[in-house]
């Protein structure tokens, strides 16, 4: 748990959790250059081999657009997306080194005022360029050096999810051995839809909490935002899964029912273990997870400037925390076991 005593964001930064949701920087980087991922100081993390599993970890936007003039994709050594991503990696992979060796490559990201103003096929476009040529790169890098035929667990958040969505319809499609190693792929904070299932009919989403080389995803949000205010879902209704109760019918996960949360702490504002925070319920017409415990004033305030009131974006994976990670190892148990 030390990873997370790490400063809760500034607002800044705090933007960059955001979905698809990126914010500023600079990249003067020419569109073909290609990232060179032999380098070590383009790997956020690079771990030393310990467990018989692995995570590969996408963060989500970690650096936020100051001019309008400033390019729309970061360059790969942003000093604000090297520190966003290690604050935001200390509250989501962190999850997983219980029980697995953590690989996160940094990779060029867009700017999410600029993408969001995009229709969304120009929006897709736009991160299938060099966020996943990036995210691709550094994959195959990882799994022709480092992989060593271990199982992996595919995880990431907002435009980290986006690109995992890439990651799988693509790459992993056209290498199916490869596939055949993943024990789930955690696309959590941006939507997984029916549509991405049933254009894509090699990918699988999770149908309960032991399957295995399927997709976990979900987007939390208060009962009382109105459809169409939440920017992260891009206008899609995505597939859901309870983080609580890893079920997807709309029957409510208590706060009582799951394993812990890691909530800022109001005077550090630094990231801690507590009891759970967050219940869960599926809204299946919506296609989003409810949460109704949640304080919305006390966290509107931290994240206004990045979100709508009730929008829990920025806590997908601190809401669940011991819920996600319990269960990812419960997934490598049985995958092991199969």
């Amino acid at each position: 748990m030390n990873l997370i005593n790490i400063k809760f964001l500034t607002i800044a930064v705090l933007v960059s959790l955001f979905l698809a949701a990126c914010g500023g920087g600079g990249d003067s980087s020419p569109v073909h250059v290609r990232t060179d991922y032999s380098q070590d100081t383009h790997w956020l993390s690079i771990p030393v081999v310990s467990h018989n599993v692995d995570v590969f970890y996408l963060y989500p936007t970690a650096w936020q657009k100051i001019h309008d003039s400033d390019p729309n994709i970061c360059d790969i050594d942003n000093p604000s997306m090297l520190a966003g991503s290690a604050s935001v990696y200390a509250r989501q992979a962190t999850a997983f080194e219980t029980f697995a060796n953590v690989y996160a490559p940094y990779y060029r990201q867009a700017d999410a005022a600029y993408a969001l103003t995009l229709p969304l096929p120009e929006h897709d476009a736009l991160i299938a360029g060099i966020p996943t040529r990036d995210a691709v790169a550094a994959f195959d890098y990882y799994i022709r050096h480092f992989n060593a035929g271990r199982p992996f667990i595919l995880a990431g958040h907002s435009q980290g999810a986006n690109v995992l969505i890439n990651l799988l319809t693509g790459y992993l499609k056209d290498h199916p051995k490869v596939y055949q190693r993943m024990v789930a792929a955690y696309v959590i904070g941006y939507p997984v839809t029916a549509q991405n299932m049933a254009d894509h009919p090699h990918l699988k989403f999770a149908e309960g909490p032991d399957d295995t080389g399927v997709i976990i995803s979900y987007n939390t949000q208060a009962p009382d935002v109105v459809p169409g205010v939440n920017p992260v879902l891009s206008g899609l209704i995505g597939l859901v899964i309870n983080p609580i109760s890893w079920t997807r019918t709309e029957t409510l996960a208590t706060r009582d029912e799951g394993l812990g949360s890691i909530m800022p702490n109001p005077s550090t504002l630094i990231f801690e273990p507590v009891p759970q925070y967050a219940d869960a319920r599926v809204d299946i017409a919506n296609g989003v997870l409810i949460c109704t415990t949640a304080d919305e004033d006390v966290l509107y305030e931290l994240t206004r400037h990045g979100f709508p009131r009730g929008v829990y974006h920025s806590f997908d994976y601190p809401f669940y925390y011991f819920n996600i990670r319990t269960n990812a190892q419960n997934r490598v148990n049985k995958y092991l076991g199969n």
